[in-house]
């Protein structure tokens, strides 16, 4: 079976990350929500990557099914199905990284706040959960939110240091930076009313997962994108480039020199920035 497109790469650094001469600690990672559109998909992506010895799949129906699946693919990991929330402390015991893909799609019609409102109360619980079956998860400070390119905000996102973007006529500057923006949106017009973003979402995920692994076995120069409490802005949560390690996030690295276009661009999204970072703050201490 031939690897294509962006799958390729991932196989290939998994497999390379397989025959270095520093073997990586194998370590049990738990997908929450593992029977849904993105947790199929990545559950099969945590099964390829070397570095998994045991995956624990969680989600509130159909787990077992999937398990089933997933534990036919030829790698080492063993896999195990866990459903209901009877079972989620016997998901979460051991683990070394959790991965929650879990909640409901957006729909067309729905508003950000109103998958906010449904999908903060479901992840609450999921890292309460943690915090009592797997504390070291929570006590290593380990980013909740992977990002490709490095951004202000998760959505209605503007890229900050992608391409040498100053170089690019300013109408496909503008084209690009809308598209980022309505990522989500172009896929859920497009699969028309019949689901969201999952395959790139998942693929992602393996991808900020596969660090995560490598910054807990103690690898060096480990950095990738993510959304963390941070003071490089006057925001107390941005998304930008982080070192990781086994404790987690070791450091966050400063924003680079951002053209006109970009710091303009950031500026603008501030207050809307701010104004979601206090509904989830608020949100998480039940005010």
């Amino acid at each position: 079976m031939a690897f294509v497109g962006k799958l390729a790469p991932l196989v290939r650094r998994m497999s390379a990350a397989a025959s270095a001469s520093q073997v990586p600690a194998k370590r049990k990672v738990a997908v929450l929500g593992a029977a849904g559109g993105i947790g199929q998909p990545l559950a099969m992506l945590m099964k390829l990557n070397p570095a998994v010895a045991e995956l624990s799949l969680y989600d509130i129906a159909a787990t077992p099914g999937v398990a089933a699946d997933v534990s036919h693919v030829n790698t080492p990991a063993q896999v195990q199905g866990y459903v209901g929330e009877e079972q989620l402390g016997d998901a979460l015991s051991g683990c070394d990284v959790v991965i929650i893909p879990a909640g409901v799609p957006r729909k067309p019609g729905m508003t950000r706040d109103d998958l906010f409102k449904i999908n903060a109360g479901i992840v609450k619980n999921l890292c309460e959960a943690i915090s009592k079956h797997c504390p070291e998860v929570i006590e290593r400070n380990s980013p909740d939110l992977f990002v490709d390119i490095m951004t202000a905000r998760s959505h209605d996102l503007f890229p900050l240091e992608a391409t040498p973007k100053a170089e690019l006529p300013q109408d496909v500057l503008d084209a690009l930076t809308k598209r980022t923006q309505d990522g989500g949106t172009e896929v859920v017009q497009a699969k028309a009313g019949k689901g969201s973003a999952t395959l790139s979402m998942a693929y992602a995920g393996a991808i900020f997962a596969d660090a995560c692994l490598k910054g807990l076995n103690g690898m060096e120069d480990v950095v990738q994108c993510t959304y963390v409490q941070s003071s490089i802005t006057e925001l107390p949560y941005f998304a930008s480039k982080v070192t990781l390690g086994p404790k987690g996030v070791e450091e966050v690295h400063p924003l680079g020199k951002l053209s006109d276009y970009e710091k303009a661009g950031l500026e603008a999204m501030k207050a809307e920035l701010h104004d979601s970072i206090e509904k989830g703050v608020k949100f998480v201490s039940g005010q």
